[in-house]
């Protein structure tokens, strides 16, 4: 706890005095124009990614950087509720969705989770065990992994097309999508374009 309150003194004494015009501006209201769905894994944050400023990104963060089917079912869906939020609220113009390297969700949805993650995050990362179906002949060990993790946020951009306040703006051109993987050992971000994962220049 110490270091964390270490960190806000931090914040007082050397961002909040620059900063603080900034953060008055932003108690008039958020407008963000991208949404990111990321995973919940330390190693990995958005805003520091993409060099963002407080106010700049919607986040949502999850094992594995999922997003499940549209499924209005009544019950309590926090990354549904955060998409329509963000779409449909807010009106941001891009979602993102960042998987990354080394990711240990994505090493449940191929190898199994742990015993003592069987109650949620077992079912979680079961919904994306479609992809173990398309797994390339020849692939293993941390390949298989790299594979994985591409696939699973292929995976995310297809079922945001299931919500069909997300499907229509897409076709319109009011919305858009992009996928991305983050290297956390080389710091690389990579974009999805077409079939393939490109480094970002």
């Amino acid at each position: 706890m110490n270091r964390l309150l270490d960190g806000y003194r931090r914040f007082r004494a050397e961002t909040w005095s620059s900063a603080r015009a900034h953060y008055e501006a932003l108690t008039l209201g958020q407008n963000p124009a991208t949404m990111v769905i990321a995973c919940s894994d330390s190693r990995v944050d958005p805003q520091t990614v993409f060099g963002a400023a407080p106010g700049e990104l919607f986040v949502v963060r999850n094992i594995a950087a999922q997003v499940p089917p549209y499924a209005p079912d009544g019950g309590c869906h926090g990354t549904s509720a955060a998409l329509e939020y963000g779409v449909r609220v807010l009106k941001v113009r891009r979602i993102v969705v960042l998987g990354h390297a080394l990711c240990g969700g994505v090493r449940g949805i191929v190898e199994g989770v742990p015993p003592e993650a069987s109650d949620f995050v077992g079912p979680w990362v079961g919904m994306a065990h479609s992809i173990l179906e398309c797994i390339p002949v020849g692939l293993s060990g941390e390949a298989t992994l790299t594979w994985g993790e591409e696939a699973a946020v292929r995976l995310s951009l297809a079922n945001l097309m299931t919500f069909p306040w997300i499907a229509g703006p897409v076709a319109s051109g009011e919305l858009e999508l992009a996928g991305f993987r983050f290297g956390i050992h080389d710091g690389v971000l990579s974009e999805l374009r077409g079939a393939a994962f490109v480094p970002v220049s």
